[in-house]
């Protein structure tokens, strides 16, 4: 009887385990297949589509549980500057669109800092500006990978980290980011007006194209930016027994980039290229659900360690990754631009170590105007400066910071070397 007994036990816990699988599995593929619908025009910005995305994930925060914790409730709204060097191309200067912001408050002494988890929610619309499908005039693109993938992981991961505990634990932040796809708009926002200020911001883990992993390895960007970082991400890893790759610094064209300027370490999960990226072919049918939902067990699993253990990280600002030739771009000054606006020059959030601009003393927040005898107004002013001159060359750099015109001389790089 007592075998029986255990027999029958044993096989409910075994029901009950793949019951909450597949409720898991149930929950990821209706939130994507909401996101990446034909109805939400391709979740572009200034679309009702986006809109409604938007709308849906702030419910989603308000049922999980969570604090609202933008400037209008769930929302932090702002509009995208005319001046943004995307904006013209796609046509949106002007147009108003949100991040969506919600928290979990921590607790004890460590309640004071943040773990930031985001992932960007919009996509490319119906636009051609950024499409590789040269006939996609008029058609959506549905980004289920890019980006629905990745708010649907936060999301998940949102569920399952409300409904863990601890004697003392970080506050954690959770923000989809609206206007990624125009140059980091909304992240580069974010850190602008954080929920929580940057300087108690422990750690930023962002979910981009995380919906295909299949039988790939799940590859987890940035582990070079905090020395902390391998052994923690090994050792989730192998509670989970999954096959995951570590590597790289903070920078890349995703929201983790807008962090890591700022100095705080940051980890970016992804799940690989395929062909079709930025496509009117990336659709919910091609997601690997099951497998999305081990992305964000792993991801919470992580965050949750990092928000509760006691001993600092250590940031470390590694080198660039080399530059692919000079393919016709001239030299190298080693800035990394504000996307966000061009006002009156070209804005910068930091500058990459060991550059050309970090030994001439440039810093985030100084405003280029002026390189050589080129005058810059925005950014396409300072590729054409930059292509005009050669490496090696030392030229006049003139900036403001702080409203103050500084004057200082630079000898510029060459890429890749």
């Amino acid at each position: 009887m007592r075998t029986r007994i255990l027999f029958i036990t044993l096989a409910a816990t075994l029901a009950a385990t793949r019951l909450a699988a597949q409720s898991a599995t149930e929950r990821v593929a209706q939130d994507l297949r909401y996101l990446a619908d034909d109805r939400r025009d391709g979740r572009g910005v200034g679309t009702a589509g986006l809109d409604s995305a938007a709308a849906y994930i702030a419910a989603a925060f308000a049922r999980i549980g969570l604090k609202p914790a933008g400037d209008d409730g769930f929302f932090q709204p702002f509009t995208v500057d005319s001046s943004a060097p995307a904006a013209a191309h796609a046509g949106v200067g002007g147009a108003r669109t949100k991040n969506v912001v919600a928290l979990l408050p921590g607790s004890g002494p460590l309640a004071t800092e943040v773990v930031v988890v985001g992932a960007h929610y919009d996509h490319l619309g119906k636009s051609v500006f950024g499409s590789l499908d040269p006939d996609s005039v008029g058609v959506v693109h549905n980004g289920a990978d890019d980006n629905a993938s990745g708010t649907t992981a936060l999301l998940e991961m949102a569920r399952r980290l409300t409904g863990r505990q601890g004697r003392s634990a970080r506050t954690i932040v959770f923000v989809a980011f609206s206007g990624e796809e125009l140059g980091l708009l909304g992240s580069t926002y974010y850190v602008k007006h954080p929920a929580r200020p940057l300087n108690v911001t422990y750690a930023m883990l962002n979910l981009d194209m995380v919906g295909r992993l299949g039988t790939r390895k799940l590859t987890v960007f940035g582990t070079e930016t905090a020395r902390e970082f391998p052994a923690l991400l090994d050792s989730v890893a192998g509670t989970y027994q999954m096959a995951v790759a570590g590597t790289g610094d903070g920078y890349g064209r995703s929201d983790q980039e807008s962090f890591y300027t700022q100095d705080v370490p940051v980890l970016h999960f992804f799940t690989g290229v395929h062909e079709d990226y930025h496509r009117t072919t990336d659709d919910w049918q091609k997601i690997d659900f099951p497998g999305l939902v081990r992305v964000a067990e792993v991801a919470s699993d992580l965050a949750w360690r990092l928000a509760t253990r006691t001993a600092p990280l250590t940031l470390v600002k590694a080198p660039p990754p080399p530059v692919a030739g000079g393919g016709g771009y001239g030299a190298y000054l080693g800035t990394i631009p504000d996307m966000t606006e061009s006002p009156g020059g070209v804005r910068i959030t930091g500058v990459r170590t060991s550059s050309p601009a970090e030994q001439a003393g440039l810093r985030g927040g100084d405003i280029l105007i002026q390189l050589g005898d080129t005058p810059i107004k925005n950014l396409y002013d300072m590729t054409d400066a930059l292509r005009a001159h050669q490496p090696g060359e030392t030229v006049v750099l003139v900036y403001l910071r702080d409203g103050q015109r500084i004057e200082t001389k630079v000898t510029l790089g060459r890429r890749g070397g």
